[in-house]
């Protein structure tokens, strides 16, 4: 009897993975979030993403269905730039084009680097305080909204 090799991933399921990390970002959705709507750990969907673990075909489906797209769109030119909704899903995020632009203008690249760190940044800062306050209270939309509000008001010199 012959030994066969495990199923090792190929660059398709690495295409596969990255446009798995695209749509979930895309719909604002953390790992986590999308690992307990499938039923996994967190840790599988970063292999899917990164293409170490081949995804099985219902789990494919599974994770097109939570993504809102067909199974097909993961088979789509993996050489190709990202389809295009998963952008358009992302430029239509408030102030994601003025957020671009402005960002398009900066010419250092060391600022844009500290730039990229301090948004990630905030963005933890944000997870864990959305987290944090729907765990203890479950209203966290109403603390975003006065925490917006805040932020919109000019302040005083």
């Amino acid at each position: 009897m012959r030994k066969t090799k495990p199923k090792q991933s190929t660059p398709v399921d690495q295409g596969i993975g990255s446009r798995i990390a695209l749509l979930r970002t895309a719909n604002g959705l953390s790992q986590s979030q999308l690992a307990e709507a499938l039923g996994i750990s967190f840790q599988q969907v970063q292999k899917y993403e990164a293409g170490k673990n081949r995804v099985g075909a219902g789990r494919l489906q599974a994770i097109a269905d939570r993504l809102g797209v067909s199974v097909a769109t993961f088979f789509e030119d993996t050489t190709q730039p990202p389809p295009d909704d998963a952008i358009e899903m992302l430029l239509h995020s408030d102030g994601a084009i003025d957020l671009l632009r402005a960002y398009a203008t900066i010419t250092d690249e060391e600022v844009r680097r500290s730039i990229l760190t301090m948004v990630k940044a905030m963005l933890r800062v944000s997870k864990a305080t959305t987290s944090g306050a729907e765990e203890e209270t479950g209203k966290a939309p109403a603390k975003a909204e006065a925490a917006e509000a805040r932020a919109e008001k000019p302040a005083a010199h």
